[in-house]
């Protein structure tokens, strides 16, 4: 018969991550030009959202990732509210978004007036599962002239936010060819899939929009910051224009031409970007390796298997991530005691947006996956800092 032992479970985790102090789930690393980078930005008294880093660390990321635009903005929450109204999402309509997701890809559809629509998860990617997708855009979805109605509530679906989860990412391609034919625009919640490529394309390129996010947590952080992407020249323009109150550029007259917000990036985070961004690929190699640690410390342990990226993936492993088998399941919560009671800081999914107060009444269709996945994942130490550097 299987059996679940905890004690087991932690000595092996605490084995993978090769240290025996106190660790965190993720700490941010500063070992490169962070310091230098501030100074300089300090000294050129240009701290707020005018300054050279602010541009700098704009080229820097759509370069890395492989986009022709990034915009910097003050969060990724911002970022992803700014994608929604970017692609003609607006009041009384509703995005289709994972359950299993961050309170912010919710939020963000709520900032704008829109209503979430709640679709299951693929159990090997964790992500929006494109054939559930299609089942659910199949049983409610309805063409007419103003575009894909829901049958149901007669609200118009005005996009589709697949996120990559934990950085690994979802089946975007299979999302994009439903989304491809009901002609909806796909929204990229990329904000944990810094530096994750699928197919050898970089996660946040797929869509039409995507939005990252820097928050200190991140593989990158600007302490607090995001990012949207696209290769759409007259959105990227849009986007900034709205991230900077909408003011129409003049040399002294303060006039707007629409709603704007002031979400722009602080030149101060950027140059603390600029140095994250140059260590990047050091970054994701460590973290890639502290994932085969824990590969092969768990390997073999009845009851719990470590999850990996998908195939055709190549993951920033930006949480580490166990999977409870199913009849073990009520361990759950005993294995995260004795994980933080041990000094490994372990966290489960966050609680399923279709479960809270203020989205219960939003519409869903089945999401039997995602409640499965919710009651057995656990998060486990994943910071870079667990890896020494290469040498050289």
């Amino acid at each position: 018969m299987a059996s679940f032992d905890i004690e087991q479970i932690v000595a092996a985790v605490r084995a993978g991550a090769g240290k025996a102090d106190y660790l965190p789930l993720h700490e941010p690393e500063f070992g490169g030009n962070e310091k230098a980078y501030l100074l300089e930005c300090i000294d050129s008294t240009f701290v707020s959202s005018v300054g050279q880093f602010v541009s700098r660390f704009e080229s820097m990321l759509a370069s890395r990732i492989g986009v022709r635009h990034a915009v910097a903005c003050v969060n990724g929450t911002a970022a992803l509210q700014v994608c929604l109204q970017a692609v003609g999402v607006r009041r009384d309509e509703e995005v289709i978004v994972p359950s299993l997701t961050f309170i912010a890809t919710a939020n963000s559809i709520s900032y704008v007036g829109a209503t979430p629509h709640f679709v299951d998860c693929d159990p090997l990617t964790l992500g929006l599962d494109p054939e559930r997708l299609a089942e659910r855009l199949q049983t409610i979805g309805e063409r007419s002239s103003g575009g894909i109605r829901n049958a149901k509530t007669g609200r118009r679906i005005a996009a589709i936010v697949p996120m990559h989860t934990f950085g690994h990412p979802a089946k975007i391609d299979g999302i994009l060819k439903v989304a491809g034919d009901w002609g909806l625009p796909v929204v990229e919640d990329a904000a944990e899939s810094l530096g994750t490529s699928y197919r050898g394309k970089a996660a946040g390129t797929f869509g039409r929009v995507a939005a990252l996010s820097f928050n200190g947590n991140k593989i990158v952080t600007t302490g607090g910051g995001g990012a949207i992407l696209t290769d759409d020249d007259e959105l990227a323009r849009h986007v900034k224009h709205l991230t900077t109150t909408a003011k129409i550029p003049h040399r002294w007259a303060f006039d707007h031409d629409e709603v704007g917000y002031n979400y722009r990036m602080p030149n101060l985070n950027a140059a603390l970007g600029c140095a994250q961004l140059e260590q990047l690929e050091g970054f994701i190699e460590r973290k890639r390796r502290i994932a085969k640690h824990y590969q092969q410390a768990l390997a073999g342990l009845p009851g719990i298997r470590f999850v990996v990226e998908p195939e055709h993936a190549r993951s920033n492993y930006w949480l580490n991530t166990l999977l409870i088998d199913p009849e073990f399941a009520d361990q759950r919560d005993p294995l995260l005691d004795a994980l933080n009671e041990a000094g490994l800081m372990a966290r489960p999914a966050w609680k399923l947006m279709h479960r809270l107060r203020m989205y219960a009444s939003c519409p869903h269709g089945l999401l039997d996956v995602s409640e499965d996945l919710e009651a057995r994942i656990v998060n486990i130490p994943s910071s870079a800092t667990l890896m020494p550097k290469a040498a050289g």
